[in-house]
C-alpha cells in the first residue's frame, strides 16, 4: 500500500509541476553580446570604479531584484539585476532590452556610497 501512495504521491507532484508552469523564463538575454551604456550608466561607473566586466559578470551571475524592476516599464521594461563581482563589489545594474541590444540604465555599488556629480 506504502508504494501506491508514493506512486500516486510522485504523480500528484508532477502533474502541480506541470501545471505551474515550472521557473519562468528569464526575461532577459543575459548572453546579450551587444550592451549599450547610457550617459548616466558611464558616469556611475566612473565614480564608482565598475567595470565593463564587471556590468557583464553581474548579467551573467546576478540574481533579478522584483521589487526594484520594473517588467511593465514604458516604453521599455527594466529589470534591476544584483549580485558580487569576482572582486567583490556588491552591485546592483539596471538593464532595458531594446531590439538592437540590451541597454545599461545605472549602476549602483550596494556596499559603499561614492561621491559622484552626475546629472
Amino acid at each position: 500500500m506504502k508504494a501506491l501512495q508514493k506512486a500516486w504521491y510522485s504523480c500528484f507532484l508532477i502533474l502541480l509541476t506541470g501545471c505551474m508552469g515550472g521557473p519562468a523564463p528569464d526575461p532577459v538575454n543575459r548572453k546579450e553580446g551587444h550592451l549599450i551604456y547610457t550617459h548616466h550608466a558611464r558616469c556611475r561607473m566612473d565614480c564608482r570604479r565598475i567595470t565593463e566586466k564587471e556590468i557583464r559578470e553581474i548579467l551573467e551571475r546576478g540574481t533579478i531584484n522584483q521589487a526594484k524592476s520594473d517588467p511593465y516599464g514604458k516604453p521599455d521594461p527594466k529589470y534591476a539585476f544584483e549580485g558580487y563581482t569576482d572582486e567583490g563589489q556588491h552591485l546592483r545594474v539596471i538593464f532595458a532590452p531594446e531590439s538592437d541590444g540590451l541597454v545599461v540604465i545605472t549602476c549602483i555599488d550596494l556596499s559603499t556610497e561614492w561621491p559622484c556629480d552626475c546629472h
